[in-house]
């Protein structure tokens, strides 16, 4: 009687156990990408929403939207999900939202609600009891396998207590969690604007390539003018716009009130580069006139660029991202990516989606695009904050020395000339007329100047 009842007692409790292990093996696997050029090699750990997770060496959690995975790939995860569900309805249905998840040896994984923990625990409970009394008078004995009993209970109760925490560290600490972005989803943006716009990646970067110059009018609206002009810039080949395709969030976010007042914190979807709301001197580009109005000016290299959000880039993108940051992350518009109105924003101007990954939103108030970068960035070395810039950023050639503030200049007129490689600003000041016509071609930029007396001067460079 005694051996039936332990042996009882002690296969009730293996079967527990091993009844709610849902990855079966420490082997990593390969998902694959609706891209043939990527892959991740993990071992899942659960679903949640449209997304997984997967635990990649060493200990780094990687979220990938099921949509994103190739066809085959996407059942073998629909089949573990379907194996898991099942697995906690035959045994414990109760209390789904207090299932964690933990670690056991290196190479298994397991689901514990706080209704199973309770069975666990009284299994071992009945367990020692039975031990301790048909064990009585072998006092050497009961000694030792009431010690094992007190030690498997403690164990008990210290593994799920590790459970716990392991699954706040999951669900609430970003500096654990990588998302890995689709080449072919972020192509599906870009895409929209060839052959202005060309795309490549590898297994670490998607690259944008560009001329710099966008389609629509520039220019139209600025009150406070440094007399740049935009010029067509080089950005291809090792120059492009590169974007990480994994994105890991970073352990404090760093501001853009405090950071980035040079060179680009994303691209957007037709190519042009998205700057800090606030300029090298950290104001407000839009609130002191310096944006036309699309959003942008040009720098002094001559190079096009955004400091607030392309929100009128939705018009060709719809319910896709109008921009990527240089942390990986997504720019939507004012709609969320399932066309629900925009939810509430985080201090970086983002937040967690429905489908339990990140993104940013564009606004027509400050930040307009981010606050703070939210994921992790390589930070220019040769650079320091509040100038400080972000790594890897695509270059800009300057043809002509940099232009000056021109006091009181209203920039009235913008349009490309008869042979698509040049254009003529107009400018008024105090109702007088200004101009400047340009035009490239072979290497070689032609200036015409004529300020607002009619003096008029010719640069060559």
């Amino acid at each position: 009687m005694r051996q039936l009842v332990l042996v009882t007692a002690g296969v009730l409790l293996s079967i527990l156990l091993k009844a709610h292990t849902y990855v079966n093996s420490g082997t990593d696997e390969l998902w694959h990408l609706k891209s043939d050029k990527q892959s991740v090699k993990a071992i899942f750990l659960y679903a949640k929403n449209d997304s997984i997770f997967l635990l990649k060496q060493p200990g780094t959690i990687i979220a990938l939207a099921i949509t994103d995975l190739t066809e085959k790939d996407n059942k073998r995860a629909s089949e573990k999900i379907h194996w898991i569900n099942s697995i906690n309805k035959n045994w414990f249905p109760a209390n789904r939202n207090n299932t964690a998840v933990f670690k056991e040896g290196g190479d298994r994984f397991f689901a514990i609600n706080k209704n199973q923990s309770i069975f666990i625990f009284s299994a071992a409970l009945t367990l020692f009891f039975f031990i301790s009394r048909y064990t009585r008078k072998k006092k050497l004995i009961f000694f030792i396998k009431g010690c094992t009993a007190s030690v498997a209970m403690v164990f008990i109760v210290v593994f799920n207590d590790a459970c716990k925490k392991t699954a706040a560290n999951i669900s609430a600490s970003d500096t654990r969690t990588v998302f890995t972005t689709a080449p072919k989803s972020m192509d599906s943006v870009f895409g929209l604007f060839r052959p202005a716009v060309s795309t490549s990646w590898d297994n670490t970067y998607f690259r944008i390539s560009s001329n710099g110059l966008p389609s629509h009018n520039m220019m139209v609206g600025i009150i406070s003018w440094q007399q740049q002009v935009p010029l067509p810039q080089a950005y291809s080949g090792s120059n492009a716009w590169s974007i990480p395709l994994s994105s890991e969030f970073a352990a404090t976010p760093l501001s853009t009130k405090s950071n980035f007042m040079k060179g680009a914190i994303a691209v957007a979807a037709n190519g042009i580069p998205v700057f800090n709301a606030l300029n090298n001197r950290g104001e407000d580009s839009y609130l002191i006139g310096e944006l036309d109005q699309w959003g942008g000016h040009c720098g002094k290299a001559d190079d096009y660029h955004y400091h607030v959000a392309p929100l009128h880039l939705a018009a060709v993108t719809g319910l896709l991202p109008i921009a990527y940051a240089l942390d990986g992350f997504p720019i939507y518009g004012s709609k969320e990516p399932d066309g629900s109105s925009m939810q509430s924003l985080d201090t970086c101007h983002g937040h967690t989606g429905t489908n339990g990954l990140y993104h940013y939103h564009g606004t027509s108030s400050y930040p307009y695009t981010i606050g703070a970068m939210k994921g992790k960035v390589t930070i220019d070395p040769a650079t320091t904050a509040p100038e400080n810039q972000i790594l890897p950023q695509a270059a800009t050639q300057p043809v002509r020395p940099a232009g000056t503030p021109l006091t009181g200049a209203v920039i009235t007129g913008f349009t490309a000339n008869t042979t698509g490689n040049g254009y003529v600003l107009e400018y008024m000041i105090n109702s007088k007329k200004g101009s400047v016509s340009y035009s490239w071609t072979g290497g070689k930029y032609i200036f015409i100047y004529t300020d607002v007396n009619g003096n008029t001067t010719t640069q060559t460079y």
